[in-house]
């Protein structure tokens, strides 16, 4: 006989959660600082486990200091024993030890909907990844995420060469799912000119091209933090990836507009997170 408590307790209500695993940015801008916004913007609970801190603000990177892999683990456990999560947002792993803790982790926890931000150059230009992370990032985090999320310089990092034009999207995407990726949105942002092409690639075959009007702004601090966060977000709120990305997408392009004229600090200003805020959003799950 099942009892009254056991049948009620079948199903609870809960919010959509999104794990955080990145660097924190002391200016507010991008890192845990922007995904927590982000999150929290989207509807979502959002929860964060930090791989380094950082002293810098909109002019550049001052210092970055490691949290050491064994409180990195630490962190992961305490949350994920407890709370779990619906998605999972990566971005600045520094070092070697802290990709294989949080490989370990998401087969350790079956981590499910895991957006990959390979973090390696700032907006202001400042490298941000050792270079001995990269091949460990590779082997250890591309099989494993749902998509990565490199902008050019990112993917010209990985890759080996620089990408020049809209037109070799697809091929350096083509390139990145060969070394083991899932799923890859190249961000062609940084790419002259009025229109701003991204490109989604997946194993499968699915391709999904992305344009819009270039919107002209100082403030893009933080942009790729923000859209692998917005992405995580949706597929934590039921989304398939390609809407995830298209809705992601969506939200950033806001968050840049409403921005654009704001002066925060004397360099690349964040964007403007709460531009169009959503209620916490409650799902049931199972127990």
């Amino acid at each position: 006989m099942i009892s009254s408590n056991a049948t009620a307790s079948a199903t609870l209500p809960r919010y959509a959660r999104v794990l955080s695993i990145a660097g924190s940015d002391s200016g507010g801008g991008a890192g845990i600082q922007a995904d927590l916004k982000t999150m929290s913007a989207l509807g979502c609970y959002g929860m964060t486990a930090i791989t380094a801190l950082t002293a810098q603000n909109t002019q550049g990177v001052r210092g970055i200091h490691g949290v050491p892999p064994q409180f990195l683990c630490g962190q992961l456990d305490a949350v994920l024993q407890d709370i779990g999560t619906d998605a999972v947002k990566i971005g600045m792993l520094h070092a070697p030890d802290v990709v294989q803790v949080v490989a370990s982790a998401i087969d350790r926890y079956a981590l499910r909907n895991v957006v990959l931000d390979p973090v390696m150059v700032a907006t202001s230009g400042d490298r941000l990844i050792a270079e001995a992370t990269v091949g460990e990032l590779v082997e250890q985090l591309f099989p494993r995420a749902a998509v990565i999320t490199p902008n050019l310089d990112e993917a010209g990092l990985l890759l080996g060469r620089t990408i020049q034009g809209a037109d070799e999207l697809e091929q350096a995407a083509q390139d990145l799912l060969a070394m083991g990726a899932n799923a890859v949105l190249v961000k062609g942002g940084h790419l002259p000119g009025n229109e701003v092409v991204d490109l989604l690639a997946v194993a499968d075959g699915t391709r999904l091209r992305l344009a819009s009007p270039r919107i002209h702004t100082h403030n893009g601090h933080g942009t790729g933090c923000t859209l692998s966060s917005a992405i995580a977000c949706q597929l934590a709120l039921g989304c398939a990836l390609p809407d995830a990305v298209q809705r992601g997408r969506e939200y950033i392009l806001g968050a840049i507009a409403s921005g654009a004229d704001v002066h925060t600090g004397q360099g690349h200003g964040p964007l403007n997170h709460g531009w169009r805020p959503q209620p916490q959003v409650i799902v049931h799950s199972q127990v």
